[in-house]
């Protein structure tokens, strides 16, 4: 079934603009959020200059070390006690501080079992699948200050929905500086033809991710027993995905859809009213306009899998302040949340028809 949108001019003119108009300007914002230390961008790529336009381009055969050491990232974090002066005096706070080696900046204030994670603990998680050939670095930086080190390496893996459609398998590694967050690990599938980047729904969360507070020692041997072998969580996603592909979605389907993932809160009445597309929100809005004008989206048309990817595409590419509030975002903050919730409910919907 081929679904029409219904655009109102109005939200087709927003859509254009922030994806056109507005490309150029997020690009320059970018430029400014990536780390700069001495004029030197702090990431470094395998491949295709990244959406930044900024880093250090380099082979996609480096050692996890050597891509370290490229990305600028070949610095460890120091945990000192922090005090403070009064009246000439040094006071502890209980607290300590982590400083950066390469130039003693503060990056957080932790507690006093907080464990840090070094980045080259980081990077050497990678080493074991870099060396049996089944994975290659593909990109790695840091963001917020330092606040935020990650890698991504490009599992050996991919698969085609319905296809041309492409879907490849990465693994990310974010290992944050910054106090409440924790080590993440985890599966990350992404979609070539628009580089968005996919979730899993949440019954299959715990089975592609695992996240080690900083009061543990991290263990990465566990890590990789827990998150077992790469291409067996790949097949799982490649099953998901293949069957949101065979599954169509009616039109009040995917009002319903999109409501369910971005509900318009400023309705007084219950969700049951909103039923047609001028009841939608806004971010609703922009998703079902996005659904037959987003990258690929000639594949699998009219399916679950068409609709789950409008949403990933407006969360990845359209939404957020700047890049690199809508890179945390997607990966670890509220876009990530919706996307799952997106992955869910299609799932949920598709098994109704």
């Amino acid at each position: 079934m081929q679904i029409k949108c219904i655009l109102g001019v109005y939200n087709l003119l927003v859509l254009w603009y922030n994806i056109h108009i507005n490309a150029k300007q997020r690009n320059l914002q970018m430029a400014h959020e990536v780390e700069m230390i001495n004029g030197v961008a702090q990431m470094a790529y395998a491949g295709d200059l990244p959406w930044h336009g900024l880093g250090t381009e380099v082979s996609n055969d480096l050692t996890p070390q050597q891509m370290m050491s490229k990305a600028g990232l070949d610095w460890t974090v120091n945990k000192v006690d922090a005090f403070v002066e009064v009246n000439g005096e040094r006071i502890p706070t209980g607290q300590s501080a982590l400083l950066r080696s390469s130039d003693n900046k503060v990056l957080t204030n932790v507690g006093e079992n907080w464990n840090p994670v070094q980045n080259e603990t980081a990077f050497e998680f990678f080493s074991e699948y870099v060396m049996a050939g089944d994975m290659e670095m593909h990109t790695a930086g840091s963001l917020r200050g330092g606040q935020n080190v990650w890698a991504l390496a490009k599992i050996k893996e991919s698969f085609d929905v319905f296809g041309e459609d492409t879907v490849e398998a990465f693994m990310l590694f974010s290992n944050p500086h910054q106090y409440g967050k924790s080590v993440d690990v985890r599966f990350t599938p992404v979609r070539v033809v628009c580089a968005n980047t996919l979730e899993w729904s949440l019954g299959a969360q715990a089975e592609r991710s695992i996240r080690i507070g900083h009061r543990a020692v991290f263990d990465g041997d566990a890590v990789k027993d827990t998150l077992g072998i790469a291409s067996e969580k790949f097949a799982k996603y490649k099953e998901m995905a293949t069957f949101l592909g065979s599954r169509k979605a009616s039109a009040d389907d995917l009002i319903s859809f999109y409501n369910g993932v971005f509900p318009n809160t400023s309705r007084k009445e219950e969700k049951a009213t909103v039923k047609t597309y001028d009841d939608l929100s806004r971010n609703a809005k922009l998703c079902y306009d996005a659904l037959e004008t987003q990258p690929g989206a000639m594949f699998a048309e009219g399916s679950w899998w068409q609709a789950l990817n409008s949403v990933t595409y407006i969360t990845d590419h359209v939404q957020g302040r700047n890049a690199e509030n809508r890179l945390h975002s997607q990966w670890f903050g509220y876009n990530q949340t919706r996307k799952v919730k997106a992955a869910e409910k299609a799932v949920e919907m598709a098994n109704a028809v």
